[in-house]
């Protein structure tokens, strides 16, 4: 009999906590003394911690864990691992090792994790890392991701809010995966809105990571559970406003037809509370806000860089089949911050 694992109310990144919950939280922990070699902390609000360690070398950490947004263990694990594994491609680094982070229940099926685990060992392998190890507890309910070491050069680190005006922002996924995976836990989803939405969330961002490497990246995120413009606020770092055009977006067409039937999350809910005063729609239908509110498990990268050099990159990025697009630019800082607009 096939083994599945049972639906948790929020699974994915709409597990996360609220932006504006943790930041509260974070602004109250002790910093101690700063550290000169942390080149990048959470302080920051990036993807990830950046530490030097020499001229040459820094290394990225991150960590990721979530309950399971699909029934097949197998999957879940592969998804799970490149959502981990996307921090370090967001910094301009390249993966090293990995470490299991697991809560599985005593009463369940070990089978099943072990079907977890392969899906991640799979990714970390086709990243070019190593698996060394790892946690587990027992827990009410699964849960899986990993911590991710990388290294990247200290004068090549994308953070994410280095952005310039004038810069272009180049999305390279398609949007609206949370809305799909919600669905699909109501048994509302079409079988090819849900392989399109689990072979997205299975791409490692490596392949597009490589891409930029070859260009005059500013700044860099990853888009996930605070949604494209949760997380595009960050990037704008209260120092810099953008236009997005939303008729340029790569969106899963699904995803609006489900959003217009109101099978929405409530992550997205609580992104639009956090980062939606700081934006301003003009023409742009209900459900492509919804979109651009979802929160994203695994997904794309969302980069700025010169105008100039955005069209080859894109073109780059669209020989390896990815669904990416230009789809805003960077302005001087203005109100409101965010303009999303049809172009």
């Amino acid at each position: 009999m096939e083994e599945k694992i049972v639906f948790c109310k929020g699974g994915g990144c709409t597990a996360k906590l609220g932006a504006g919950a943790l930041s509260r939280v974070l602004e109250l922990l002790p910093k101690g003394e700063p550290d000169p070699n942390l080149l990048i902390g959470f302080d920051s609000k990036d993807d990830a911690a950046v530490y030097k360690l020499s001229d040459d070398i820094a290394y990225v950490q991150t960590l990721d864990f979530f309950p399971p947004m699909v029934e097949d263990p197998y999957t879940f694990g592969k998804i799970a691992a490149t959502n981990a594994l996307s921090d370090i491609y967001a910094m301009g680094g390249r993966v090293t090792t990995a470490l299991n982070i697991v809560c599985f229940p005593e009463s369940m099926d070990l089978n099943i994790l072990g079907e977890i685990m392969r899906g991640g060992s799979e990714k970390v392998i086709e990243a070019g890392g190593t698996l060394a190890g790892g946690h587990s507890i027992a827990d009410d309910g699964v849960k899986y991701g990993l911590s991710v070491t990388g290294v990247v050069h200290p004068d090549k680190i994308y953070a994410n809010n280095g952005g310039r005006p004038g810069d272009l922002l180049i999305l390279t996924k398609k949007l609206g995966v949370g809305i799909i995976c919600t669905a699909g836990r109501v048994g509302e989803a079409s079988p090819e809105a849900m392989e399109g939405a689990i072979q997205s969330m299975t791409t490692l961002n490596k392949y597009a990571a490589e891409c930029c490497w070859k260009y005059h990246v500013h700044g860099c995120t990853d888009v996930t559970g605070f949604g494209l413009l949760g997380h595009l606020h960050e990037m704008m770092d209260g120092k810099l406003s953008c236009t997005l055009w939303a008729n340029e977006m790569p969106v899963f067409p699904q995803a609006l037809d489900y959003a217009e039937e109101f099978l929405l999350t409530a992550a997205a809910q609580r992104n639009r509370n956090h980062a939606g005063r700081f934006v301003t729609f003009q023409g742009v239908p209900f459900a492509m806000e919804e979109v651009l509110f979802d929160p994203q498990t695994s997904g794309g990268l969302l980069a700025a860089l010169p105008p100039e050099e955005a069209p080859q990159l894109l073109a780059d990025l669209k020989a390896l089949g990815l669904p990416a697009a230009i789809v805003g630019e960077i302005t001087q800082r203005r109100n409101p911050e965010i303009l999303v607009i049809n172009r």
